[in-house]
């Protein structure tokens, strides 16, 4: 294995934020993964998959492990349902292309959702009414300390709202290996109802649409609003979507009648990208970190921004939305 020092993190990060890892090393294996970790020369250990949901905003002073295992392959087959298992290191939209190609529903709303397979659970992604959790079987992944490798279902992932357990008490325990999904093989059911689906599936004519049909309507979508990380550096979606008491969204409700909602069962949900433009922050620019013109919740790096110079972009909006909403903005993007 080929261990370099002072890397540019740059080529690594949808942010595009040029900080130096002390310490690099690709491995494309699990044997390689294990010897890696084996490895008592580096005890600061940091793994990499797309860089996605990230914003660094200083060196990583550790051994940066960049996770490029690769591999998609259908591991079990039923009448109606398949099983579908993708390495860690997948391209996140390939693959649901991949599963596309072949009729394999259930990620087609997903569609042009940056990152890799490997970090998808970390997060529990989600988009247009459907998340991770809906269509994952379990994962694999391999203790840091033993470099054992288990196998995790649904249950004990502890999903939830863009997150799940590997950020709270399995936290830095475990690296996902490879995740396997259910999905449907035939008598697809398409989600429609959520955001501007149904509404671009009008427009295009569509009133019988397939699992491709919903896909393509997702990404039309999503590139008319956000912005291509290899042109303009980001991190999609910034914040999360709060979600707010019955009791404080009715007082809302009285100041704003125009604000847009959606009911939980906990709650209401309230984009945040409506609350950022709403004070203010839509197509804000200061030197090269920004807020996007056309999607207030994507903070943006026009060229060379710091990544603290992002971060405290995003500090100054979250004063502003809980000093005018009293809604306290949590990030989605993991800030090291």
């Amino acid at each position: 294995m080929n261990i370099q020092e002072n890397i540019s993190l740059k080529p690594y990060n949808t942010f595009g934020i040029d900080v130096k890892a002390r310490f690099f090393v690709e491995v494309q294996s699990l044997l390689q993964l294990q010897k890696v970790l084996e490895l008592t020369a580096y005890p600061n250990r940091f793994f990499l998959g797309g860089g996605s949901n990230m914003l660094l905003t200083q060196d990583i002073d550790a051994l940066v492990i960049l996770l490029n295992l690769k591999g998609i392959a259908v591991v079990e087959e039923k009448e109606d349902h398949v099983w579908v298992e993708a390495k860690a290191g997948e391209n996140w939209h390939d693959f649901v292309r991949w599963c596309l190609e072949r009729d394999y529903g259930g990620l087609e709303n997903l569609s042009l959702i940056p990152g890799n397979v490997g970090t998808a659970p970390i997060q529990n992604i989600g988009a247009y009414g459907v998340e991770l959790k809906d269509v994952f079987a379990h994962c694999n992944a391999m203790e840091i300390a033993t470099t054992e490798m288990f196998e995790f279902d649904k249950e004990f992932c502890q999903f939830g709202y863009r997150d799940s357990i590997f950020k709270t008490k399995a936290r830095g325990k475990y690296v996902i290996t490879s995740v396997v999904f259910k999905l449907t093989a035939k008598n697809h059911s398409v989600n429609t109802g959520y955001g501007a689906i149904e509404k671009k599936l009008i427009e295009d004519g569509i009133v019988h649409p397939t699992i491709q049909d919903v896909s393509r309507a997702v990404i039309a979508i999503r590139e008319s609003k956000l912005p291509n990380p290899k042109v303009i550096g980001n991190s999609g979606s910034f914040f999360k979507n709060p979600v707010v008491t019955l009791k404080l969204f009715n007082k809302l409700l009285n100041r704003f009648p125009e604000m847009p909602h959606y009911e939980q069962p906990k709650g209401v949900k309230i984009p945040a990208g409506w609350l950022i433009e709403s004070c203010g922050f839509k197509g804000l620019r200061r030197g090269d970190a920004g807020v996007h013109d056309k999607q207030a919740l994507v903070l943006v790096n026009f060229g060379d921004a710091k990544g603290s110079e992002i971060w405290e972009l995003a500090q100054e909006i979250q004063a502003e939305v809980k000093k005018t909403f009293g809604i306290v903005l949590e990030p989605e993007v993991n800030v090291l």
